[in-house]
């Protein structure tokens, strides 16, 4: 049996919508969706890793870019 995707997507209403293998698969959905959307390590408001419409830039800009910064909060969370 396959493991649970570790990526979660919530809408602005905080509702679960979509999850994900990968971080990059989440950036291209939500970069559809819009703002207010974000991106988890899990369900919990404490694990944002992306917060659509309040980053550098958008998520459909780059999803490279989404990508560098998930890894980057992640790394940071393991540490702390």
């Amino acid at each position: 049996m396959a493991a649970s995707p570790n990526y979660k997507v919530f809408n602005s209403e905080n509702q679960y919508r979509a999850s994900f293998h990968d971080p990059s698969e989440a950036a291209v959905f939500i970069g559809i969706m819009g703002e207010g959307w974000t991106i988890r390590n899990g369900h919990s408001k404490r694990n944002i890793l992306w917060h659509e419409g309040y980053e550098e830039q958008s998520a459909s800009e780059s999803y490279d870019f989404v990508l560098e910064i998930v890894t980057r909060r992640e790394e940071e969370h393991l540490i702390s």
